[in-house]
């Protein structure tokens, strides 16, 4: 897993509750070493330093080809979340940008007129800049030949793609209606919870949403994973990292997931490792956080 630094431009206010992210042990692919270099610098006229100069120049070409990235998240978030665990998980050189209360700023709005996170600056983009999760997530699984996370395939893919439309068409708005109130996030307009209906029929509406929540979670079960350990397959896929970051949330109403999903999502952070468990702790220690305010 290559290296991932961290600057925050704000703290949110709920930081009590949560932690920097860390930086990954691993370190950066493809450092030229001193040795090489040194060779290189000097190239006396013999077939070991015409070797040792031309192993760095291979080295240098590879490094150039995996370009740094730059990521502007929030790291309350779940949809951030996603694209946090990913980068990890495909072991990305990139660099991540708390922008917390920054979003609706000038400097930002020029480049992201949709004020949204997460988002990636990358030169390879017509604009130069991608939001929406799983769109960042095919992009760079497309662009770094990720098959393991996205397959190539196109049966396979078809599947991955449809979990995560059906996720963000179906599941993410029931969880989003739910949780939202707790989390203390702005809802959507034109719904209950953003009127000025009676507190009591915004209480129906969230418990009619957690409600409806139960359906589309068990399509997740029987039909996208259909007795497979993943969405992927073996292997998680850009569809199980979407859909276990969006099930963090419903911790905020002490949703009772059924088994087979507390099983799930264990088994993504045990496969994952810190490249999920990092990010989760941030999401983790905000609804900690909220829940003791909640009860204070």
């Amino acid at each position: 897993m290559a290296k991932t630094t961290t600057k925050s431009a704000t703290k949110p206010a709920a930081k009590a509750a949560t932690k920097p992210v860390a930086k990954a042990a691993t370190k950066p692919a493809a450092k030229t070493s001193k040795a090489s270099a040194k060779s290189a610098t000097k190239a006396p006229a013999k077939p070991a330093a015409k070797a040792s100069a031309k192993s760095a120049r291979k080295a240098i070409a590879k490094s150039a080809k995996k370009s740094a990235l730059t990521l502007s998240m929030l790291k309350p978030s779940v949809n951030n979340m996603s694209v946090r665990v990913f980068a990890r998980a495909a072991g990305l050189d990139h660099s991540e940008t708390d922008v917390w209360g920054h979003t609706r700023s000038p400097e930002y709005m020029a480049r992201n007129p949709a004020h949204l996170t997460p988002m990636i600056e990358d030169k390879g983009l017509p604009r130069g800049v991608l939001w929406e999760s799983c769109a960042i997530m095919q992009y760079l699984a497309n662009k770094h030949g990720l098959e393991k996370l996205y397959p190539k395939a196109p049966a396979k893919r078809a599947m991955i793609d449809s979990a995560m439309f059906y996720l963000i068409g179906t599941l993410y708005p029931y969880v989003a209606r739910a949780t939202y109130p707790a989390l203390n996030f702005p809802q959507y307009a034109g719904e209950v919870g953003h009127s000025d209906a009676h507190p009591d029929r915004k209480s129906e509406a969230q418990k009619a949403a957690a409600a409806a929540i139960a359906e589309p979670l068990e399509v997740f079960h029987s039909f996208f994973r259909n007795g497979k350990p993943f969405i992927g397959g073996k292997n998680p896929s850009i569809a199980d990292i979407r859909l276990a970051a969006t099930l963090e949330f419903l911790a905020v109403i002490d949703y009772a997931l059924p088994q087979w999903a507390k099983e799930y999502m264990a088994a993504i952070e045990k496969k994952l490792g810190k490249a999920y468990a990092e990010p989760a702790s941030d999401v983790r220690g905000y609804i900690a956080y909220v829940k003791s305010q909640a009860e204070a």
